[in-house]
């Protein structure tokens, strides 16, 4: 057993009623790798534009986001804008709030219909990479405008990516709120299941996560997360500040 299977089978046993639900557990998880090869993720959009996330993970941060109501929401990965436009819809409904998007190469024609959308109003976009020091330093300068802040990291997937991203946004991160890894799914899924890709079972967002909260004390894993949605692309992803 690796690093992160231990890591995995001491948390969700820690979980009250783990053991009754194994067979729904597994077949989450078996969904995940199926629905994968099918590109699953890719069949949804919000308000026009494409949002490549599992709908769980969505219904998830409109709970997160209704109730904490962020000042400023910024969001490392931007790709056709879709997660962008639907976090700047939720502030639009809720009366409040700003969107800040990173991504190291925000396409030409993505951009334009970012900006020509509606909810744009409620977005600003940088583009470089999220862990330049240079692009650290205007977040945080753009942070130092709000109040209650909300992290998504949905960029580059390696360990060495993430876990960078952790230790630079996380002090940015207000208490009671969250910093959310996505795409710690990966951990799951079978050796060699993405081909051609920077990261692998033993070395990728979740084995990151592992590392930052060994060294951190000021945030907890979520798991009624995890056990609510059940199925995600971010198990013990969901990083609550709890001081």
């Amino acid at each position: 057993m690796n690093k992160i299977e231990q890591f995995q089978l001491e948390n969700l046993l820690r979980i009250e009623g783990y053991k009754d639900n194994i067979p729904l557990k597994k077949a989450a998880i078996d969904f995940v790798i199926e629905s994968n090869k099918a590109q699953y993720s890719y069949h949804f959009s919000w308000l026009g534009r494409p949002i490549i996330q599992y709908p769980q993970d969505m219904i998830a941060m409109q709970e997160i986001i209704y109730n904490l109501k962020p000042d400023l929401i910024i969001e490392t990965g931007i790709a056709h804008g879709g997660s962008l436009i639907y976090y700047a819809s939720l502030c639009e409904l809720i009366g409040n709030g700003q969107v800040l998007g990173i991504d190291i190469d925000i396409r030409k024609h993505n951009k334009e219909e970012i900006e020509n959308h509606p909810m744009y109003k409620r977005i600003r976009m940088i583009q470089g990479s999220s862990i330049d020091p240079e692009i650290v330093m205007k977040v945080k300068e753009y942070a130092n405008n709000f109040d209650k802040i909300l992290v998504l990291l949905d960029s580059n997937h390696t360990h060495e990516h993430v876990l960078s991203e952790l230790l630079a946004y996380s002090e940015l991160v207000s208490v009671n709120s969250y910093i959310v890894v996505f795409d710690t799914v990966v951990s799951d899924l079978p050796d060699g299941y993405l081909p051609n890709r920077a990261w692998s079972k033993e070395k990728n967002p979740k084995s990151a996560v592992i590392e930052f909260m060994e060294t951190n004390e000021n945030f907890i894993i979520d798991y009624f997360i995890d056990e609510k949605l059940l199925i995600s692309v971010a198990p013990s992803g969901y990083l609550k500040r709890v001081k």
